[in-house]
């Protein structure tokens, strides 16, 4: 097989595994984003576990029975909302720590202080006396940064009768906004810039419906890794935007190597660069635009069938260039340029010999498994292999070559197996030798004393120079 034939397989099985490394690639990071999404959903759902625990335990809860949904929405609000944020590969951002059970705040958001407050009230009255009343104790609270969380529905409701104009307000509602603008003049804030809704209704955080609001989030956090699972695997899946680029590329690549083989070719024929003719440069654009024609069709053919069917990319990128010489032969018989017998044995030897290419990069990949360079050696070797064969041995020769192939293989597969035992025993003893250096160095003073002799006695230290005593410790730091 001549070299010249030989860099054409190793650029083409080159493009095959670099576009096989693509699609590699997509699929690492799918299963990468799913084994994080499982840590996600695990966490998420220790979180709301957490609610549920807080709950079993009753008598732990602060408050009489009317009264224990207070707390309850606290953990709840922390809970959920950071189960919410976990599920979706975010940091959580509610904690308790730092704070004290009876603190001002209950809990922190970002480092923002937050007080919860939930009362029974269908329009969120009683509510917002209980934050007045909050304010009026600390007052610092808000100069603090400081801020409010009430049940979702009523703050909505609040929201709702503010942007409402007063000819359509009840009494009571009028009541309300009065207060908070009121509220809001006496201390310079804004209701909506102080107060939040929180994750939780007030009738959702009572202690007969805690559990059911906690498995309704289940069910929704549930819900929502689905989703982002399916568009991890939606956005793992081929492109036409991708293909086109695997498409370009191995266009450029095929038709830079045509347009230096061209060159190179009417270099060692003796002519000079400066010396090419018209016709020279024609033959070297059409023989180039012949080359990026079959690496487009050789890019969306492999990306298209390394994606869509279970073709291996080294067996599509030989399926193309077999095509092609083959369709190539066959014009040339058709023209009349060859015979029917040179027709049939030119396509033969070239299905042969880009199936040589093929198997090479396979074997290639699988020995040396570093993408697009085990592809590169692999079809390097076997197709050198094969030319020389194919150029120069007869029968007995190939048979000899056979043999020692058989040999060799044999030989590797002992040589591994020996490998293998000589790293067993080597992880073996190395166990060995971390537990006596844990020992040397123990808290117990004996323990440690002993262990220090097995170690010195293990490394290969002078039986003489090993201290085994107290005399010998005496001797040796005092005489």
């Amino acid at each position: 097989m001549q070299a010249k034939t030989i860099l054409k397989f190793t650029q083409e099985q080159a493009v095959a595994s670099w576009i096989d490394h693509l699609n590699q690639l997509r699929l690492n990071e799918l299963i990468e984003k799913l084994a994080q999404q499982d840590m996600n959903l695990d966490e998420a759902l220790g979180m709301l576990q957490r609610i549920r625990d807080f709950v079993a335990s009753p008598q732990n809860i602060l408050g009489s029975n009317a009264t224990k949904h207070g707390e309850i929405a606290e953990n709840v609000q922390v809970y959920i909302s950071n189960a919410r944020n976990v599920i979706e590969g975010l940091k959580p951002e509610y904690t308790f720590e730092g704070v004290g059970r009876l603190a001002p705040e209950d809990y922190l958001k970002n480092g923002t202080p937050i007080q919860s407050k939930f009362y029974s009230s269908d329009i969120g009255n009683r509510t917002f006396d209980a934050i007045c009343g909050h304010l009026k104790d600390y007052p610092d609270f808000m100069k603090n940064g400081g801020t409010y969380d009430i049940p979702k529905d009523q703050y909505e409701h609040i929201v709702d009768i503010l942007n409402k104009k007063s000819s359509l307000l009840s009494r009571s509602e009028a009541t309300l906004v009065k207060k908070i603008r009121e509220w809001e003049q006496e201390n310079g804030v804004s209701f909506i810039d102080k107060v939040n809704p929180a994750v939780a209704n007030y009738a959702d955080v009572q202690t007969g419906t805690v559990n059911e609001t906690v498995n309704k989030e289940e069910a929704s956090i549930k819900e929502k890794d689905q989703e982002i699972r399916d568009k991890a695997y939606e956005n793992s899946k081929p492109t036409l935007k991708e293909g086109a680029k695997a498409t370009v590329a191995s266009a450029a690549i095929e038709g830079g190597m045509a347009f230096c083989l061209k060159v190179a070719e009417k270099l060692k024929a003796g002519r000079k660069i400066t010396e090419f003719t018209e016709d020279d440069w024609k033959d070297v654009g059409i023989s180039t635009a012949k080359g990026t024609g079959t690496g487009a069709l050789r890019g969306a053919v492999i990306y298209g069938m390394t994606n869509f069917t279970a073709t291996p990319a080294a067996v599509a990128s030989a399926l193309v260039t077999a095509t092609v010489g083959t369709l190539s032969q066959a014009y040339k018989y058709k023209v009349g340029q060859i015979g029917e017998e040179d027709f049939l044995i030119n396509s033969q030897v070239l299905t042969l010999e880009v199936s040589v290419s093929a198997i090479s990069s396979v074997l290639g990949q699988v020995a040396i498994p570093i993408p697009v360079l085990g592809a590169v050696i692999g079809n390097a070797m076997g197709s050198f292999l094969y030319g020389i064969v194919k150029d120069n041995c007869d029968k007995e020769e190939q048979r000899i070559i056979s043999d020692y192939n058989k040999f060799m293989a044999s030989l590797t597969q002992y040589l591994d197996e020996r490998y293998k035992r000589l790293v067993a025993l080597l992880n073996e003893e190395f166990k060995k030798f971390s537990s006596i250096v844990e020992f040397a160095f123990d808290e117990d003073v004996n323990k440690a004393f002993t262990s220090s002799i097995q170690l010195a006695e293990y490394t290969g230290v002078d039986d003489k120079k090993i201290l085994r005593s107290k005399n010998d410790i005496d001797n040796f730091f005092l005489s």
